[in-house]
């Protein structure tokens, strides 16, 4: 059964700046959501809303039409990817795949070049690699929705190539929303997007929409 998850009816505000003004997005297990826009306009405050970890004025966010407030008291509903590393870096490689029951073979088919870092501590590995690792939970978790903001930060152009078919394949059973500066790679595995600017959410369904939203040129 095809799960919906809305967001709308947000009032962010900072001091006296408005952030968040007219917003609607809507994902849908089975889909890709892009979500662009300019640095500061609002992306990571978006999902944070969205999953509950930002406090607003107002806000309406709904999973097949009923009210889902706290969805980070939810994992099996929703999952959320910060830009910022949040496995401990103590932990080795081994611990982080057994911890959230992913199967290290499975993972080393599409990224070979790990084999040898399955003994290691995260803190070791490049910015990059840690990140891939982090995206990688995020993506296989058994939820039914995941945020995934900047996955594709600091990791390699054919990691990013990877990581977006593993996407492709997880979201036969589960619906993502990314958000990324590398805006190529979200019109590349996106079904369909937002772009965020002055507050308001607007749908773009391709290039053509962007070019006239002063998104791309």
């Amino acid at each position: 059964m095809k799960k919906i998850l809305e967001t709308d009816s947000v009032l962010l505000e900072f001091g006296l700046r408005k952030i968040l003004t007219n917003i609607y997005i809507k994902l849908e297990t089975g889909k890709v959501v892009g979500l662009l826009g300019r640095n500061g306009a609002g992306k990571s405050c978006l999902m944070k809303v969205t999953y509950g970890s930002l406090s607003c004025t107002s806000k309406s966010v709904r999973l097949n039409k009923k009210t889902f407030l706290s969805a980070f008291k939810h994992p099996e509903r929703l999952q959320y990817l910060p830009q910022f590393h949040f496995v401990p870096g103590q932990l080795k490689v081994k611990r982080v795949f057994s911890d959230f029951e992913l199967d290290f073979d499975t993972f080393l088919k599409n990224f070979p070049d790990f084999d040898d870092k399955y003994t290691i501590r995260m803190r070791n590995l490049s910015g990059g690699q840690r990140r891939l690792i982090e995206v990688y939970m995020m993506v296989k978790s058994q939820t039914n929705f995941v945020l995934l903001d900047e996955p594709f930060s600091h990791i390699m152009p054919l990691h990013i190539e990877k990581m977006i078919q593993v996407i492709e394949e997880e979201k036969n059973g589960k619906g993502f929303l990314i958000t990324d500066h590398m805006y190529r790679n979200i019109i590349k595995c996106s079904d369909w997007m937002y772009v965020l600017k002055e507050g308001q959410t607007y749908l773009s369904q391709d290039k053509n929409d962007l070019n006239r939203l002063g998104y791309v040129t």
